[in-house]
């Protein structure tokens, strides 16, 4: 995976503690460059999720390389992974796509039957997804826990999805149904160029009625497209 680093990607634990707050610093500096978002994390939200050992940190040596953790969610019926993030020097060397797949299998491991899935505006975040299984879904196939959506009132996009009514926004759903997909094969990469078109065209239907003042009334077309496109 790299050639100029020895990077270690484990299960984070209690000493990693001293971690949290260049976590969140990183965190943070990825959604103003990515300026499409992303939920704030509260530190002592962080500093639970790796002490009750569902986060997954990756160092090179002693320094931080990367990050992500996992969370329950509808009864456990539903596992979420989340907060992926890369420092910007260990780029490009297949990092996040490592990260995913620890995240994954300790995902599967702690909650064998559960539904994972996950919201990005990332290409590159729904290729990994794509290649673990995961599958493009509307927003009514993901978790109805009030809890997991009201995490979303800190981005800068929540308009969007109240507008809406919870149905749409930037992001795009993903899940891996484990009781479907265990034996179903994953999305062929040349309909992996389809993401970006599908990313594209919903900035610029919810962004134009953003400027413009609108309600969002774009519902149907979008749920069109979307089952156009991933069916």
């Amino acid at each position: 995976m790299t050639q100029e680093s020895d990077i270690n990607i484990i299960i984070a634990s209690e000493e990693h503690l001293p971690y949290v707050d260049t976590i969140l610093n990183t965190i943070a500096d990825a959604a103003k460059i990515r300026g499409t978002g992303i939920a704030k994390r509260n530190p002592e939200y962080i500093k639970s999720k790796i002490v009750e050992g569902k986060a997954i940190i990756a160092l090179s040596g002693e320094e931080f390389a990367g990050f992500c953790y996992i969370e329950s969610w509808g009864h456990k019926k539903f596992v979420a992974n989340s907060g992926l993030i890369v420092v910007d020097k260990f780029r490009g060397q297949g990092l996040a796509k490592e990260i995913k797949r620890k995240a994954f299998e300790l995902s599967r491991k702690k909650y064998p039957d559960a539904k994972i899935f996950g919201l990005t505006t990332g290409l590159a975040v729904m290729k990994i997804n794509s290649e673990l299984g995961y599958k493009p879904v509307t927003f009514s196939e993901l978790t109805d826990d009030n809890q997991f959506w009201k995490g979303c009132q800190s981005c800068v996009n929540y308009d969007i999805l109240m507008r809406t009514n919870r149905k749409h926004c930037l992001c795009t759903g993903m899940l891996y149904d484990p009781a479907k997909e265990a034996n179903a094969d994953p999305i062929p990469p040349r309909r992996l160029s389809v993401y970006e078109r599908w990313l594209r065209f919903k900035r610029f239907v919810f962004l134009k009625s953003k400027k413009k003042g609108g309600k969002g009334g774009k519902g149907n077309l979008l749920k069109g497209l979307f089952a156009a496109i991933f069916a």
